[in-house]
């Protein structure tokens, strides 16, 4: 299995793996021009045989902070370590963007505190922050602030961050 930056091509598989977990309201469901769209935040796990069986995205939100998205792996798949694979270069390459804080939102809070993630109540940014923050269209950052047009949270999951050191 190798990582790598996701391709165009790739969009469909990771549509397949984002729906096997949308029924279920794990993941949102997400529509192929958003997932075309955000291919440059998305990196893939593929098979020596070519086959996308995973797919994770960090998504810069702030000069200092970035959210991991859409980490999922084929069910089949799970176990195996692809997932912590996705996690720790969506991390890396979070770093090298600059961030100084990465967030999730997910179910599985065991997985990401293994990971060095913590649970967050409150979101942590600066009154002028916000400010600019709340202007964003991307629900992914409504959900993040807490915005009452998103309460209660989409899938009811928790918020968690890990603090990068730099």
């Amino acid at each position: 299995m190798t990582i790598r930056r996701a391709r165009t091509g790739d969009v469909r598989a990771i549509r397949s793996i984002v729906d096997s977990y949308a029924a279920d309201r794990i993941l949102l469901a997400k529509d192929l021009v958003t997932l075309y769209e955000d291919v440059p935040d998305f990196r893939v796990a593929v098979t020596a045989a070519g086959e996308v069986i995973g797919c994770g995205a960090v998504h810069v939100m702030w000069e200092d902070i970035a959210e991991v998205r859409t980490l999922a792996v084929m069910p089949s798949h799970r176990g195996a370590g692809v997932g912590s694979a996705l996690l720790d270069e969506l991390l890396r390459t979070a770093s090298e963007l600059g961030v100084t804080r990465v967030a999730c939102l997910t179910f599985e809070v065991d997985f990401f505190a293994r990971h060095g993630f913590t649970p967050a109540e409150d979101v942590d940014v600066a009154p002028e922050v916000f400010i600019q923050m709340v202007r964003s269209s991307d629900e992914g950052i409504a959900e993040f602030l807490d915005l009452e047009r998103v309460r209660p949270n989409t899938l009811g999951n928790a918020r968690m961050i890990r603090h990068l050191s730099q």
